[in-house]
């Protein structure tokens, strides 16, 4: 389950990252400069990061160190 979680935590940065450049520059997509302009691969990529968004907001509190019952932050 660590690999699943490190795997959607990166592609939320990525997505993130990507949301905050076309917010700055529409024309600007980190996903087609990292894959190249293929449609289909394109949109695996936004599926995979919806997903891991997900994931990621479902499991947050059960992985998170800050989240934990009784933790100071």
């Amino acid at each position: 389950m660590k690999a699943l979680h490190v795997i959607s935590f990166m592609l939320v940065i990525v997505g993130g990252i990507n949301w905050g450049l076309v917010g700055i520059n529409p024309s600007y997509n980190l996903v087609t400069m990292l894959l190249g302009n293929w449609p289909v691969v394109e949109q695996i990529v936004y599926i995979l990061v919806g997903l891991s968004a997900i994931y990621i907001a479902v499991t947050h509190k059960g992985d998170c160190k800050t989240c934990e019952v009784g933790a100071t932050a």
